[in-house]
């Protein structure tokens, strides 16, 4: 989780922000290379879903939750609240960013069909927003901040260093259009890595491991093969037994034993 020493040191981002911690990273699911993956439960019984995502640990999707309150905030301050369309435009672009991100993965655990498509739809969300942004740096003759610019270079590294949204919180009251345009630019930028770097990754999975229908088999062909080596298993062990019951037998019948 992201954790920093001085969450509220904006200082125009043209000083030290202060050093901070990193937040978690997305977990990485283990590629099988041939045949499709299954897990078990804790009682031994093959499961056929995919490892739950917690979506919100994933970086993408908190820097989505920021860039969501960001705009909210923004279109209230520096956008008419009448009769310009590109307030709701851009309300719903960093809400669908951030929804689709949370609907795509918690449905990835039975369709890898359905994530992509939901984690496609919130990349072209985000990339929406990010011209909106852009438009409007443009529209107001702002500088975007970018290259060498210390400000940039500041922003960068504190966003970079910063997900979640109780990090910028305290700043945002007092960032003005131009700062607050060229950080929802730099979110946007590192959603659309973590985004794109992501849906690779997935995709990649499906490749080696299959979608739901061949999980389910594997699954099923694995607790076959359970049930038939528990059911060797117990033959051998009757087997062993068996043949101990007779030895023990013939002992007794020896020694006049009767029983």
């Amino acid at each position: 989780m992201a954790n920093s020493n001085n969450p509220s040191g904006y200082s125009g981002f043209s000083g030290q922000s202060g050093k901070t911690g990193k937040a978690g990273k997305a977990g990485t699911s283990r590629q099988s290379g041939k045949s499709p993956t299954y897990r078990r439960y804790a009682d031994g019984t093959a499961s056929a879903l995919r490892k739950p995502v917690v979506y919100t640990e994933l970086r993408f999707y908190q820097r989505s939750d920021v860039l969501y309150q960001l705009t909210q905030l923004f279109c209230q301050r520096y956008l008419p609240p009448y009769g310009d369309r590109t307030v709701d435009q851009m309300v719903q672009a960093a809400r669908s960013t951030k929804q689709n991100i949370a609907e795509g993965s918690s449905d990835g655990q039975t369709s890898s069909e359905v994530e992509l498509k939901l984690l496609g739809i919130a990349r072209g969300s985000n990339k929406e927003l990010l011209e909106d942004y852009l438009d409007y740096l443009k529209r107001k003759g702002l500088a975007e901040w970018r290259g060498s610019n210390p400000r940039f270079e500041q922003l960068h590294d504190f966003c970079r260093n910063h997900s979640r949204y109780e990090d910028y919180q305290s700043l945002l009251a007092r960032m003005d259009d131009e700062e607050l345009a060229n950080m929802a630019v730099c979110l946007c930028h590192q959603v659309d890595s973590g985004l794109t770097k992501y849906i690779e990754q997935r995709d990649r999975e499906f490749t080696t491991e299959g979608g739901i229908r061949e999980r389910m088999t594997a699954a099923r062909l694995g607790q076959r093969e359970t049930q038939r080596e528990t059911i060797e298993r117990q033959a051998a062990e009757i087997s062993a037994l068996r043949a101990e019951v007779q030895r023990l037998t013939a002992i007794l019948q020896q020694a006049g034993i009767r029983y």
